[in-house]
């Protein structure tokens, strides 16, 4: 985005406490409508989203134990749904009101990191669906397949697909965690290279914890990517604030 466009969502222009509070208003309510139309929009398209969701089960059945156990499951799936998908309006609105009380530099900086923390979190939804979740489902559908048969409540299920899919969308930020501790001058880039020692155990320890799972492949995999994502975040910091 060119300097021109940066200047051209600020403005002059003073506003009173009462003209804040009651753009906030106007912003939160647009963005709760947009939310609620999409929402909505999910709901009509759930059974496709549900489809979605028991992809990576290949093999199982599922049920329903208690009355409304569906139902009530269903409904938190479209509600995460519609946070995900509307969430850019949120951040947009966000932008919107914060970079009139910004200077330039700041806008500068702001708006990408709001940008590249959006797509990092689709990154870790669609590496948790892809690689993490098909394998933690195919350990413990192997482990004991003689004894018992997959009879899972859905319920249960999803509660276990969206704490995976969730932690690992936000294991992806550490790229925005590291940028903004060095813009607060809080760390260094040379300090975040330096440790990298510490950051390979880390990563490793981080990846046996996520990973609900004996399988070290894996973990290898979910470890290589935080390293991967480690060493963007120094590269990144080190583009803004240099090498010292």
């Amino acid at each position: 985005m060119s300097s021109e466009s940066y200047k051209n969502l600020s403005n002059d222009v003073e506003m009173s406490f009462s003209e804040h509070v009651e753009e906030f208003r106007q912003r939160l309510f647009f963005s709760l409508v947009m939310f609620l139309i999409i929402s909505l929009g999910c709901f009509y398209f759930l059974n496709s989203v549900v489809e979605i969701v028991k992809t990576p089960a290949v093999g199982v059945k599922f049920f329903q134990f208690a009355p409304g156990e569906y139902f009530f499951t269903s409904i938190k799936l479209v509600f995460y749904c519609g946070l995900i998908l509307s969430s850019p309006i949120f951040i947009y609105q966000i932008v919107l009101f914060l970079v009139p009380g910004m200077t330039y530099q700041e806008q500068k900086v702001l708006i990408p990191i709001l940008l590249i923390s959006y797509v990092l979190f689709g990154i870790g939804l669609f590496f948790s669906y892809k690689v993490l979740i098909p394998s933690a489902l195919k350990f413990f559908l192997q482990y004991g397949a003689n004894v018992v048969d997959p009879l899972w409540s859905f319920e249960q299920y999803f509660e276990f697909f969206s704490f995976l899919a969730f932690t690992c969308g936000l294991g992806f930020q550490i790229p925005i965690v590291q940028l903004v501790l060095c813009l607060t001058n809080v760390v260094t880039p040379k300090k975040l290279v330096s440790s990298w020692r510490y950051v390979v155990l880390g990563s490793t320890i981080l990846a046996a914890v996520l990973t609900p799972t004996v399988d070290p492949l894996t973990q290898l995999f979910l470890s290589v990517a935080f390293l991967g994502l480690y060493f963007t975040g120094y590269l990144l910091s080190v583009v803004l604030k240099g090498t010292t």
